[in-house]
């Protein structure tokens, strides 16, 4: 057994020597080998690596790359309860801990013997590095990629030429009632509420959002009000290759689906209304829009599960920093995807249900382009082989 043994471990030491080289082959500083086992030893807890950060070592080897030289940069006399500095990887260790259980300031120091004012000070410092440096991840495809894109949304369901799917979600908060200026943040379900907006491609990644919102508004305004609507309205965005349908000079152009709290626009198509008393074509369309804006209920879903810090209710936030702290968990979301995978980081988020919004009413927009309707009755014919729609 003696070899045996000698050859595990001449294999393990090559395959760490192999990451180590990936790491220095793309300008990334590598992450001690022994960092684990000796961090381990020193919180309390049984948890394994995954368990207690929802992601891959080697993920977070990459992160700590990402962030150390921004992170090391800040002097600073950051230490643990019992005087020993924190290193880098304790610092970024802390913050995805706080990100990801949403745990109090209190009970992630008890964790890593630290105190409260440690904890908020390392998860500000780490969201602001994290915001600077991983913003890459988080950006609207490529020609080339959106290629792809549109291949892999038709393959859901046969919808042609599909560039995203578009969902909004609300980051709950409790704020003092009596308070009259918290009375902006008052949604719908009469909870105080931030609205994130997502557009969301088939693998769960999130290709653009907007942040900041209080939840009195509503998805259509959120819309109307960003950038990325602008630009689409100007022709600079969702203006790629358009696809021929079978109808002769019948061309459709790049567009998003979204729910019926969203415009219908010429690239923006939202269902058909009318429920059971839908025309057959129209209620197929329906079928097909719905399943494949799934993406983005299911990407919005794992989004709150993953970083729990967004996925409950805040007590009193800072809503300064708060759209910061969204945008920051959107791109590990990303970065996790990118690394691992959308199916292994579901698997490894539990994510039971698509329901991201629990206990929240659909919207409902009454705005509809005619230009959109236009093309939207030729598509529901396209897909139901010619029925009137």
């Amino acid at each position: 057994m003696g070899p045996l043994k000698g050859l595990k471990r001449r294999r393990k030491q090559e395959s760490k020597a192999s990451k180590q080289a990936a790491y220095a082959a793309a300008g990334l500083p590598s992450q001690p080998a022994d960092w684990w086992d000796d961090f381990s030893k020193r919180i309390s807890g049984t948890e394994d690596f995954e368990t207690l950060f929802k992601m891959s070592r080697e993920t977070f080897n990459y992160i700590c790359g990402l962030v150390r030289d921004d992170l090391a940069a800040r002097k600073s006399s950051l230490a643990a309860l019992n005087g020993r500095p924190l290193s880098i990887d304790d610092q970024v260790a802390v913050a995805l801990r706080r990100l990801s259980s949403g745990d109090s300031l209190l009970t992630v120091g008890q964790l890593f013997g630290v105190n409260q004012s440690t904890v908020s000070q390392v998860t500000w410092r780490f969201v602001e590095a994290m915001e600077e440096r991983g913003l890459h991840h988080l950006r609207w495809p490529s020609p080339k990629e959106l290629e792809s894109i549109k291949a892999q949304f038709e393959g859901i369901r046969g919808l042609p030429n599909c560039c995203g799917a578009i969902d909004a979600t609300h980051i709950v908060m409790c704020l003092p009632s009596v308070d009259q200026s918290n009375a902006v943040w008052l949604d719908p379900e009469k909870k105080h509420s931030m609205l994130v907006q997502a557009i969301v491609d088939p693998a769960l990644r999130i290709l653009d959002v907007v942040v900041g919102w209080p939840g009195s508004i509503s998805e259509a305004h959120v819309l109307r009000s960003s950038g990325f609507f602008q630009l689409c309205e100007r022709g600079a965005r969702l203006n790629g290759a358009k696809t021929e349908l079978e109808e002769q000079g019948s061309e459709l152009r790049e567009y998003l689906v979204g729910d019926s709290g969203y415009p219908l626009l010429p690239w923006l198509l939202t269902p058909f209304r009318g429920g059971r008393e839908l025309p057959e074509a129209a209620a197929e369309f329906n079928k097909r829009h719905q399943a494949t804006r799934l993406v983005a209920q299911r990407a919005l879903a794992r989004l709150k599960d993953t970083w729990r810090i967004v996925g409950g209710e805040m007590w009193r936030p800072d809503r300064h920093r708060l759209p910061r702290i969204i945008l920051v968990c959107c791109i590990l979301h990303n970065v996790i995807i990118d690394l691992e995978g959308a199916a292994v980081g579901s698997d490894r988020a539990q994510c039971t249900s698509y329901g991201h919004d629990s206990g929240y009413r659909q919207q409902q927009c009454d705005f509809s382009d005619p230009a959109a309707r236009a093309t939207r009755d030729r598509l529901a014919r396209y897909l139901s082989g010619g029925l009137p729609p």
